[in-house]
């Protein structure tokens, strides 16, 4: 299975549910709280090619984006093949 790395804050709802989701997935995650955290902020926007809004994932070296995108991915029955790639 890829490695998946989630970035979140402390007060986000949608950081929540993609946790959530993963976790009845049975998928383990790595999770960076970039709250108060300028320098993993930073990290976070380049990596995700500008984007500030948690929650953001990745897949391996892939830019899933925000809670939508996993969910959307996950309905569409293309997040197992992703996870398993």
């Amino acid at each position: 299975m890829k490695p998946v790395k989630i970035y979140t804050t402390n007060y986000c709802g949608f950081c929540l549910r993609a946790k959530d989701l993963l976790k009845r997935k049975g998928v383990d995650y790595e999770e960076v709280d970039v709250t108060g955290d300028d320098d993993e902020r930073a990290r976070l926007v380049e990596r995700s090619g500008g984007q500030r809004t948690v929650p953001q994932i990745f897949i391996g070296d892939d830019h899933v984006g925000g809670y939508s995108d996993l969910a959307r991915l996950d309905n569409e029955g293309k997040l197992d093949p992703m996870l398993q790639a």
